[in-house]
């Protein structure tokens, strides 16, 4: 780490996606002294770890090596009535979550960004955002007005001509549909079958710190990037934004004054710093002890995240991956689920050949279904116990009814595409992928698991009749054509095992500075501060139709231009 610096132009909190391109287009001017912190560790070009570039994302969830420690959320209460809780898994490392998710490099729908715009964040219709999601991608697949060419952030698919025996299979299941097969989620805006898009090259992981923090950006002398450094706290002088209080590992601290300071901390983090410094609703900070600076009642609200259900399947042998092939979520279908409240293009479901990295995971299909356009609502508040710990996060998953209806009905749709005679015939070999705590700790990458998986493995191998009593023991009790036929058995298993995909946004919503609910302007400026940004995914009005990835990089580029011509 080079030595920290006292006073710097521009102070960019978290080394995630968006604080790499703020810290790679900021710096470009060598006149302008930037510092980026970030609080897990650096992984600087040469350096990154095998884990890290695997095009195999899964076992980069177990653990805290890179990720939060102690983080979890309220995700929505079961079918007994009770809150469920689940750690949740917000990348701590540079890169953010680029460097520990599954990759996915989807923008969204065009409608998306009208709505955006319709809400009040002028500027960011469609028309407006194209520009920057060109900016930041060299695709390599697909050309065109619609696609950038020499970007940082190489993109690309796993096309048809590449496609192994289990992405033939599944497209043979979606094509029951009817809906077209599809080359460019990026570029086609209607329902079909895709190869999902996704950051990568020559099989390698990149993240938004290899694409933006590349050796020459690191060389600049106007640019520290420091690693291992929790922000602890703003420095603010009335509602001026003067600089950051830097934690170390070591427990000492330091503080660094800026002439402007950026939050890149992401959903989770960037409004617990805003509530910290006294900007957020005014009941909740009281009831933390802490003082009033800037009433601001949108901080910590419009927490949204994409409703999500997982599905095992037992696969045979002929449509297993090799371990070589690294690559294992190959088919998407985006589809309009029909229900009251559904808009166009409101589902989203993947097919992934491998549901872990371990035998046992090599055997059995994993499909990702999530409502693409929910209507739940949570929040986020600082603990009045412990307002310097971990936040309570309520992502307040099926608050609204309708997100509920269109989980059932969309478990119901993929059972039935996929206990096909191109997959599986057998209705008892597709079961719910619970992430129990034993699944949990067998994910965990150790040669223990790797042995004991690969004792357990042969079970699915063995004949149907042998390995469906196991499969009963999972559903507890229960065959899952039971549960498909039962419409209250069926809303509450989604109750019960409804999760969030690691998409929280909203939290910091951008919108017109007279609107009570936003928090920042649509340029990124924290409403009624100086010197304060946010660009983020906490930013966005609503969720788009995607992985938040790459809008929330779409966001930095944009807010980082305004920020360089404003600063000259």
């Amino acid at each position: 780490m080079n030595a920290l610096p006292e006073t710097v132009d521009v102070l960019i909190v978290g080394g995630g996606s968006a604080g790499c391109v703020m810290a790679h287009r900021l710096s470009a001017d060598p006149r302008r002294r930037v510092l980026l912190v970030e609080a897990g560790i650096d992984t600087p070009p040469g350096r990154v770890p095998a884990e890290i570039l695997d095009s195999y994302p899964m076992p980069l969830f177990h653990g805290d090596t890179y990720i939060w420690p102690g983080l979890d959320a309220a995700v929505t209460r079961d079918s007994r009535g009770r809150m469920r809780r689940r750690a949740y898994e917000q990348g701590r490392v540079m890169g953010g979550s680029s460097s520990i998710n599954v990759q996915a490099a989807n923008r969204g729908l065009p409608r998306d960004y009208e709505a955006w715009a319709a809400l009040g964040a002028e500027g960011w219709a469609w028309d407006d955002v194209l520009p920057y999601f060109r900016r930041l991608e060299t695709d390599l697949d697909c050309g065109g007005p619609l696609h950038g060419h020499d970007g940082p952030l190489p993109i690309r698919r796993i096309l048809e001509p590449a496609w192994p025996p289990f992405a033939h299979a599944v497209a043979r299941a979606f094509d029951a549909t009817g809906l077209p097969r599809r080359v460019d989620q990026n570029g086609e805006f209607e329902d079909g079958i895709f190869p999902p898009a996704f950051s990568n090259r020559d099989d390698a992981r990149v993240s938004a710190a290899a694409a933006y923090l590349d050796v020459g950006t690191r060389a600049r002398p106007n640019l520290t990037i420091a690693a291992g450094l929790e922000v602890r706290s703003l420095v603010m002088d009335g509602r001026r934004a003067t600089g950051a209080v830097l934690r170390r590992g070591d427990g000492s601290e330091q503080q660094v004054s800026a002439a402007s300071v950026v939050l890149c901390a992401g959903a989770l983090q960037s409004p617990v710093l805003l509530l910290r410094a006294g900007i957020g609703p005014g009941d909740a900070l009281s009831a933390c002890g802490i003082p009033v600076r800037l009433a601001r009642s949108g901080v910590g609200e419009n927490l949204r995240d994409h409703p999500a259900l997982t599905m095992a399947q037992v696969l045979p042998r002929s449509l297993r991956l090799p371990e070589t092939f690294r690559r294992a979520s190959l088919l998407a279908l985006r589809y309009t689920s029909g229900h009251p409240g559904g808009g166009a293009s409101d589902m989203y479901l993947t097919a992934s050949a491998r549901a872990g990295w371990h035998a046992l995971g090599g055997r059995l299909a994993l499909y990702f279904l999530w409502v693409n356009q929910p209507h739940s609502v949570g929040r986020l508040r600082l603990d009045p116990a412990n307002p310097s710990g971990p936040p309570d996060i309520d992502l307040g998953l099926l608050s609204d009814r309708r997100d509920l209806e269109r989980l059932a009905s969309g478990i119901r749709l993929l059972s039935d595409l996929v206990v096909s005679p191109t997959l599986n015939p057998r209705s008892d070999d597709l079961f719910p992928a619970n992430y129990s705590p034993l699944i949990r700790r067998l994910s965990a990458v150790s040669p223990r698991n790797r042995r004991l998986t690969g004792l357990l493995a042969p079970v699915f191998d063995a004949p149907a009749m042998l390995r469906a009593p196991l499969l009963r023991a999972v559903l507890g009790g229960h065959a899952w054509a039971t549960v498909l036929q039962d419409d209250g058995a069926l809303d509450d298993f989604v109750r019960d095992n409804v999760f969030g995909v690691w998409h929280a946004s909203g939290t910091c919503r951008m919108g017109r500075a007279d609107d009570p609910d936003t928090v920042v302007d649509p340029g990124g400026r924290v409403i009624g501060t100086e010197n304060l940004s946010v660009a983020d995914a906490s930013v966005m009005p609503r969720l788009p139709s995607a992985n938040t990835n790459v809008p929330t990089l779409m966001i930095a580029e944009k807010i980082a231009e305004r920020m360089m011509v404003e600063m000259g």
